[in-house]
């Protein structure tokens, strides 16, 4: 492995804004279900929290695929 490979600085930071966007996932999630679970759910926010679930989703995808590696067969 080469130290000065600049690639390796790349995923690094890649593999930070990961753990950032999975965290910040995990938390809507649970905001969203602790909504739901309310007398009387707040119908809008819950839509507005999951439409920003899956904006983050979309972006962890994304992450996830510039770090794998293209395979060809």
């Amino acid at each position: 492995m080469n130290d000065d490979d600049p690639s390796d600085d790349t995923d690094i930071a890649i593999e930070r804004r990961l753990a950032e966007l999975r965290e910040e996932h995990k938390d809507l999630d649970d905001a969203i279900q602790a909504l739901e679970e309310r007398y009387q759910p707040d119908m809008l926010q819950i839509a507005r929290l999951k439409k920003k679930k899956l904006v983050l989703k979309d972006e962890i995808i994304r992450l996830e695929d510039l770090l794998t590696p293209d395979i060809i067969a």
